[in-house]
């Protein structure tokens, strides 16, 4: 099958990039529910033939699973023709004390748990440990990961361990990867970060990283990857219903009705709503990629498929105009998203 190629774009003063479009590989750890191993490797190849290059994963994925998952699905391809990103901030320990299945999101067995430790020992173990279980010679992106309750030790250790790192050429780029939006405009600000990931934080229900990462980012020149673009559910549906998810919990109603009134309008456009909740993070110039969590090749063509979906300028203009998304959302063409700039 022919496909359409996805854009690129640079990490600002790095020599990372990205494709346009990421593969996110925490549903391959079963999250929330099994993923064969079969459509694991399945929907790797598939993004693969897609022409999606960046995959990212982190221990923290189903305890090290996506990670071995990923390394195995992606074995015997060129190195140098993709990107991976992982993440530090939780080791993976014995766990004295199992109780058969893991209680944080993911469905294996609990024989590791999961210990906070953002020292630079405990960086430079976790990217060893990546290593081993992706099989991979290096990691082209490290985030710190969830650093909400360590902002300290983070940007006094964690940070200046992975900044010799990428001095040394052993990794590319480096940055953070958060639920929140100010706290990342801080690593921006006060450490070594290139990149920063940011998560449901500016998408079509929720643009609070304006007030903060995104002006930081643009001032600075650093990057920004979108993640959690569709609210983990209530934006990933042509029509949303009352019980979807939204940050993991159900919608309220209200969220529903707006997010209703918001498909409404992508549909008078020609256009959906998740197809709508993709492209809207690139209106941003500061953001170079968004990455979709995809756990078997029908959600990867269906993914690149909207990805590829025309979508109107004047339906930014439209949604600004009857106030369902901020009026200082940029306006910039949804088709840049597509178009190979470095």
């Amino acid at each position: 099958m022919r496909h359409l190629p996805i854009g690129r774009r640079t990490i600002t003063n790095t020599p990372v990039e990205l494709t346009a479009l990421g593969f996110g590989a925490s549903a391959i750890g079963n999250l929330h529910r099994v993923t064969p191993a079969h459509d694991a490797t399945a929907a790797v190849e598939a993004a693969w033939e897609a022409g999606v290059r960046y995959f990212d994963t982190a221990p923290h994925y189903g305890l090290g699973l996506s990670e071995l998952r990923l390394g195995k699905a992606l074995r015997g391809r060129p190195r140098d023709d993709y990107v991976v990103s992982s993440k530090v901030g939780r080791l993976l320990v014995p766990n004295e004390q199992p109780r058969g299945t893991d209680d944080e999101g993911f469905v294996v067995r609990d024989d590791l748990r999961r210990q906070w430790d953002f020292s630079r020992g405990g960086v430079l173990r976790s990217i060893e440990e990546t290593l081993e279980r992706t099989g991979l010679d290096r990691l082209d992106i490290v985030y710190l990961h969830d650093p909400d309750d360590h902002f300290d030790q983070a940007a006094e250790e964690a940070m200046p361990a992975l900044a010799e790192l990428r001095a040394q050429g052993v990794i590319g780029a480096i940055g953070a990867g958060m639920n929140q939006s100010a706290m990342l405009a801080r690593f921006l600000r006060e450490t070594a970060a290139d990149v920063v990931m940011l998560a449901g934080r500016y998408t079509l229900l929720d643009q609070f990283a304006l007030d903060d990462v995104l002006p930081t980012a643009q001032g600075l020149g650093k990057s920004v990857v979108a993640v959690g673009v569709f609210n983990s559910g209530l934006l990933s549906h042509d029509r949303p219903a009352q019980g979807m998810t939204y940050d993991y919990e159900e919608a309220p109603p209200a969220l529903v009705d707006r997010a209703r009134t918001i498909a409404h309008v992508c549909a008078a456009h020609g256009t959906t709503l998740p197809a709508a909740a993709i492209a809207f993070p690139h209106t941003h110039p500061s953001i170079i990629n968004v990455t979709l969590g995809m756990r078997n090749p029908e959600q990867v063509r269906r993914n690149v498929e909207l990805h590829h979906q025309p979508i109107p300028t004047g339906l930014w203009d439209d949604l600004r105009d009857q106030g369902l998304i901020r009026p200082d959302v940029p306006h910039a063409s949804a088709h840049e998203r597509s178009a190979p700039c470095h």
